[in-house]
């Protein structure tokens, strides 16, 4: 059984928290109060136990030049000894599902071992962040230049990343507790982490791209395995987007729901055909920082 964590469940997820991930009390105690929150834990029971859960927090995102809400996939995990039974599963499309309730067209997450790649493309996620070859500038660095004032230094933090399009931001809140963990383990580097997203509402998102785009026109048939409604042809043209046009008989695109989010993003179109590239420009999308 699927449901939202309570108050009487929590210590249940804090516990498998720290027996799956291994992560110190010290760090779990930032996570768990700057971050979790009952109603956006999704908890799997068997037996009256709590054996899988997910978090799924909430940002925004710059994408083309509008800040939209997004959820972050963390912490989900599976006791040894229930695994193998699709419970994860089971929980990331129920996360799916609150995503389209909430009207959150996009989710992203950080996949922290290689393996998992392949397994969250099986979900219709698809790498639209790459990890960075540089270190970021130094949030102690950053608070000295503001003699500790915290509001001070994340305004001066937000302003690196705020202009940025296919930018994941940051609250004030965020901050506090990027700043915490960074205090907790003595400031480690920091870089742009690899990260993957997943489309949930296609249509919001193509929208937006045509408007930001008026000059791009074209055709598009999408196909999505598990989300039904993203099963669509859109015709796009002068900022405008139609669903199903019924003079469409060949798409010039025929895209999934994986190759949508890349092109969408921005994610190496260069290196795609002339037509992609000429569609989808090129961007960076820039995923950091998120209590990894």
């Amino acid at each position: 059984m699927i449901q939202f964590a309570d108050d009487s469940t929590k210590q249940q997820v804090w516990d498998m928290w720290k027996s799956v991930f291994g992560d110190s009390d010290d760090y779990m105690l930032i996570y768990f109060r700057h971050k979790y929150r009952n109603e956006n834990t999704l908890i799997f029971f068997e037996e009256d136990k709590v054996v899988s859960s997910l978090q799924i927090l909430p940002y925004q995102f710059t994408f083309c030049e509008q800040e939209i809400p997004v959820f972050y996939l963390s912490g989900v995990a599976t006791l040894p000894d229930y695994r193998g039974k699709g419970h994860a599963r089971e929980l990331l499309i129920r996360s799916f599902d609150a995503a389209g309730e909430r009207g959150i067209p996009l989710v992203i997450l950080v996949p922290q071992e290689d393996w998992l790649l392949s397994f969250y493309d099986k979900f219709g996620f698809a790498q639209t962040f790459d990890s960075g070859n540089e270190d970021l500038l130094s949030l102690k660095k950053i608070i000295e230049n503001n003699q500790g004032d915290l509001y001070s230094s994340y305004k001066e933090f937000d302003a690196i990343y705020r202009k940025n399009d296919m930018t994941v931001q940051k609250t004030f809140s965020d901050f506090e507790a990027i700043v915490e963990e960074a205090e907790l383990f003595g400031f480690p580097p920091k870089r742009n982490l690899r990260g993957m997203a997943r489309i949930i509402d296609a249509e919001f998102l193509i929208n937006i791209f045509a408007r930001f785009y008026k000059d791009k026109s074209f055709t598009l048939k999408v196909s999505d395995e598990i989300l039904e409604v993203n099963n669509t042809t859109y015709q796009v043209s002068e900022g405008q987007v139609q669903k199903n046009p019924s003079d469409i008989i060949q798409p010039l695109l025929e895209l999934d729901i994986r190759e949508l989010v890349q092109l969408l993003t921005g994610f190496h179109t260069s290196e795609k055909t002339a037509t992609i590239n000429s569609l989808f420009p090129e961007k960076t999308p820039v995923m950091n920082m998120m209590l990894e």
